[in-house]
């Protein structure tokens, strides 16, 4: 199910990285970690991702940053938004640039996420 599928993690708080590479690589997921925007862009312009899960607040670009690298390039790839931002206008704003999904982490157990994730494929 999972066999082969990969996603990348851009998220700076290595903690929640971390967590989140376990239990989705023990899901079989092949899983890289990008700790700011700069480096996700890098990777996502190197590489290609079945899934980006994408911290909004991050180092050096910010997540909108590349949600708008991502739309410019056309590239194919679920966006999942895992953020603090709870305003409605930062979830419709990340929607507009392409995010197929929207999870506040104070809400959100990594369990659900790793579950929603599977569900996707």
């Amino acid at each position: 199910m999972a066999k082969n599928k990969k996603i990348l993690v851009a998220e700076d708080e290595k903690p929640l990285a971390k967590a989140l590479e376990i239990k989705l690589s023990k899901e079989g997921f092949d899983v890289l970690i990008a700790a700011n925007g700069e480096e996700a862009i890098s990777m996502l312009s190197s590489q290609d991702f079945d899934v980006l899960i994408l911290d909004l607040i991050m180092p050096k670009k910010d997540g909108f940053v590349v949600l708008e690298y991502l739309k410019n390039q056309n590239k194919k790839i679920k966006i999942i938004v895992l953020s603090n931002l709870a305003q409605e206008e930062d979830f419709k704003k990340a929607k507009a640039l392409g995010a197929k999904s929207y999870f506040v982490k104070s809400n959100t157990p990594i369990v659900e996420l790793v579950n929603y994730i599977k569900e996707m494929f």
